[in-house]
């Protein structure tokens, strides 16, 4: 009798890899840590390898206070400030993303922030039936952070960042991709990043003991130290493998028998 293909594809793959599979769950990762932990730039890697949605809080407030919109108008003088831009407007915004990705793989990162604020995610996740399955914590010392900031230049309209370091622009204060000036967030100075810094401190340890059943953190100086961390907790977690870019159950399964015949010369980049 033949086995059934979701049956036949997890023997093959746990007995090659030892990793689970779970063709019918999508990657929705929330990934946390302090300001300047390289979020975004994880996130970029993250959305390059699995085909995730990412969805910046940051990045949808900024893009709002550079269209002068209802909501940006009335973030831009906390974001100034470095101060925290109140939940309402948050939920607002992130309620918004969620809706309109749908059922595929995302990425959520720089919210929540606070356990109301997760709690209110909680709620919008079972509204629309999109349960977060891993929250990822990164872990980089601050001084480590401080220097990134300081280094760090961003194309506003985009969200594209460089970093004078290890990702300089081409063109020293100009975007790569269309030429425009660069310019430095109006929280990358020392002052704010230490206000910053405080804040998340405080809110950190009881955001991650709501998140206890499905947190993990990771450690490192770099983002080559710490994204072989994510890559493999994915994997190990979820059964999802990079490279395939899975967007629907059909999908993840065809690409799983590919790996289950050997067909999987892409899948050592995280073990």
């Amino acid at each position: 009798m033949t086995l059934p293909l979701r049956r036949l594809v997890t023997q093959h793959v746990r007995s090659y890899h030892d990793c689970p599979i779970n063709a019918l769950q999508p990657l929705r990762l929330l990934l946390l840590g302090s300001p300047g932990s390289g979020k975004g730039t994880q996130s970029e890697r993250l959305k390059t390898n699995f085909g995730v949605s990412h969805l910046s809080s940051g990045d949808l407030l900024r893009k709002n206070i550079n269209q002068h919109s209802v909501i940006g108008q009335q973030a831009a003088d906390f974001v100034a400030q470095g101060k925290l831009v109140p939940d309402n407007l948050l939920v607002s915004l992130v309620d918004r993303e969620l809706a309109q990705v749908g059922g595929g793989n995302w990425l959520l990162d720089g919210f929540p922030r606070t356990v109301k604020q997760a709690q209110a995610l909680d709620k919008t996740l079972d509204r629309l039936m999109q349960p977060l399955n891993l929250v990822i914590n990164l872990e980089v010392p601050e001084e480590v952070i401080l220097g990134r900031i300081m280094d760090r230049w961003v194309h506003i309209p985009s969200g594209r960042v460089y970093n004078l370091s290890y990702n300089p622009p081409r063109v020293h204060g100009l975007d790569d991709i269309t030429g425009e000036p660069l310019s430095k967030r109006p929280d990358d100075c020392p002052d704010v990043f230490r206000v910053r810094m405080q804040q998340h401190k405080v809110m950190a340890d009881p955001l991650l003991n709501h998140y206890s059943k499905v947190a993990i953190t990771v450690q490192g100086n770099t983002s080559d130290e710490i994204y072989p961390q994510i890559e493999r907790e994915i994997v190990n977690r979820l059964g999802l493998l990079p490279g395939a870019h899975t967007t629907s159950t059909a999908t993840t399964i065809g690409t799983a028998a590919a790996v289950a015949n050997h067909s999987f010369a892409f899948y050592s980049r995280g073990s």
